[in-house]
């Protein structure tokens, strides 16, 4: 886990995969943003988590996990946002369970992007989930006093189709 500059990353070895139509994705990392770079029905949420999965023949995925205001999550206080003002300048090596962040109805909404950092390599593979996970205030403000904006504007579908998994 460490901060490398334009937010808090997670790298993951061997920590599990997507299964999406072209196969398995392994995990590669797990990132933040605030707020989300995704709405729903046009609402914006404090934060979002991207899941980033990469497959064999090098083809991207990228899972959204929405957060909104809420309890503590227990699985962040440990190793996530109360982190962040450690990890200003070093790295952690504090073991990260990324699936104990999912919610527990992973219905999702999916759609062909691009990745929202540079180099925004087309081709992504995104599932939004649909149920947002509840973080503290105290959570999200710990990771905006490290980046008060670091998320990419929401962006024009121009065509695209958004499918539903229900």
């Amino acid at each position: 886990m460490f901060n490398n500059g334009h937010t808090v990353q997670v790298d993951l070895a061997d920590a599990g995969s997507a299964k999406l139509a072209g196969g398995d994705y392994p995990i590669l990392q797990f990132h933040f943003h605030a707020p989300s770079e995704e709405k729903i029905d046009g609402k914006n949420y404090p934060m979002v988590a991207h899941r980033v999965h990469k497959n064999a023949s090098g083809n991207l995925a990228v899972v959204g996990v929405l957060f909104k205001e809420g309890k503590e999550n227990e699985a962040l206080t440990r190793a996530g946002c109360h982190a962040c003002q450690r990890m200003r300048q070093s790295g952690s090596q504090e073991r990260f369970q990324s699936s104990r962040v999912l919610p527990k109805n992973q219905g999702y909404y999916a759609y062909k992007g691009s990745l929202t950092t540079p180099p925004c390599s087309q081709g992504v593979a995104w599932r939004v989930l649909k149920e947002p996970v509840e973080l503290s205030k105290a959570q999200i403000n710990s990771f905006q006093k490290l980046y008060k904006m670091d998320a990419r504007p929401v962006q024009p579908l121009n065509g695209r189709k958004v499918q539903d998994s229900s």
